[in-house]
């Protein structure tokens, strides 16, 4: 299975709560916004783009599952749509009136996972000026979206998972648990089945998250709707720009029908508002598109003609950058573009140890 979804329509006025919080009962700097959704049963005018086989299926997956109150997981490379997937899970239940809370595992600093996650006090700890509800009490009577849930470490895994046993919380500080009615919907593009047996993410939360499974296909894989989707999205960056739609050449069609796609739709989309801004006429040329899209370097990487896992690859990466940064892990962290905590957390996650007289080492 594999592709990535789109809308065409924003009909609807589901509210959408992005990375912030409700204080109080209140939701402040916050933007409500329409839920980009899949067409599931009783849902407000969204619709899938894209009529290949492995759409359809998704199309039918979705609308089995979003009308049940089972915790859901979402598989898929990156770029291919799976929070677009988990808002179409809540556009089609109960709970579309409610909040739509999706939450990055990447971006959480590993020092106040915990505090973001389930809230706290205040005087909980250092700097805690205030009460905090956390993303979980955010998302009551509605849904929490956990994007890449394999990034969460151990500790807060325990905890993530007593929550769904027993859908209650305690803020850090408090002695009270709050019950909390929130569906959980994960998503990874990580294969967590061997990161259980390897011992790094906890095989009871899995089983718990694992109740269904939705896997998003990759655009290499319904390459027929590469040309829908790249005219939605003509219209949506001319509607975002308020100019005038343009049109695709048949030589630059032609084009984006032989790309890869390894970024997926996400690629495909930087692709056409990339032609959109640089193209002086209505009508797009093949020297419009990104070079990349025209010049692709290879085929299609599949997973199963790699010769390291993801997991190897980043492991090696961040070994390189201790290396020439000879240890200063601020340093390294600036090499490889991530933030000094993302990059610590990630060296705990594959073992990496830093010796001043060899290289990184990996146990």
């Amino acid at each position: 299975m594999a592709g990535d979804i789109s809308v065409a329509s924003r009909g609807g006025g589901q509210r959408y709560v992005p990375l912030s919080q409700r204080q109080g009962g209140q939701v402040s700097g916050i933007q409500n916004n329409v839920v980009e959704a899949l067409p599931v049963q009783g849902d407000r005018g969204h619709h899938l783009v894209g009529a290949s086989a492995a759409m359809q299926k998704l199309r039918g997956l979705v609308a089995a599952v979003a009308p049940r109150r089972c915790t859901v997981l979402i598989q898929g490379e990156t770029g291919t749509g799976k929070e677009l997937v988990a808002g179409a899970i809540h556009s089609g239940s109960a709970r579309r009136d409610g909040p739509f809370v999706p939450v990055d595992c990447t971006g959480l600093p590993e020092t106040l996972i915990e505090s973001q996650l389930f809230g706290h006090v205040k005087g909980a700890f250092t700097g805690a000026g205030h009460d905090a509800i956390g993303f979980i009490r955010s998302a009551d009577g509605g849904t929490l979206f956990l994007d890449e849930i394999g990034e969460l470490p151990t500790t807060a895994q325990a905890k993530l998972l007593r929550f769904i046993q027993e859908r209650r919380v305690t803020p850090i500080g408090a002695v009270r648990a709050i019950e909390v009615d929130v569906r959980v919907i994960a998503a990874t593009h990580r294969d967590l089945s061997a990161m259980v047996r390897e011992g790094r993410f906890r095989e009871d939360l899995f089983y718990r998250l694992n109740a269904a499974t939705l896997e998003v296909p990759p655009l290499r894989q319904r390459s027929e709707d590469v040309l829908q989707l790249a005219e939605h999205y003509l219209v949506q960056i001319a509607r975002m720009y308020e100019e005038p739609v343009k049109r695709l050449s048949d030589e630059a069609a032609a084009a984006l029908q032989r790309c890869p796609w390894p970024g997926n739709v996400r690629q495909l989309v930087n692709a056409i508002e990339h032609a959109v801004v640089f193209c002086p006429q209505r009508t797009i040329g093949v020297e419009d598109l990104p070079r990349g899209v025209v010049e692709p370097a290879g085929p299609a990487v599949r997973i199963e003609d790699c010769l390291t896992t993801l997991a190897e690859a980043e492991r090696h990466l961040i070994g390189k950058a201790l290396h020439v940064a000879k240890g200063n892990l601020t340093q390294a962290a600036r090499l490889i573009g991530v933030e000094r905590h993302r990059l610590r957390r990630k060296m705990n996650l594959y073992h990496v140890q830093w010796s001043p007289v060899a290289q990184p080492l990996a146990r």
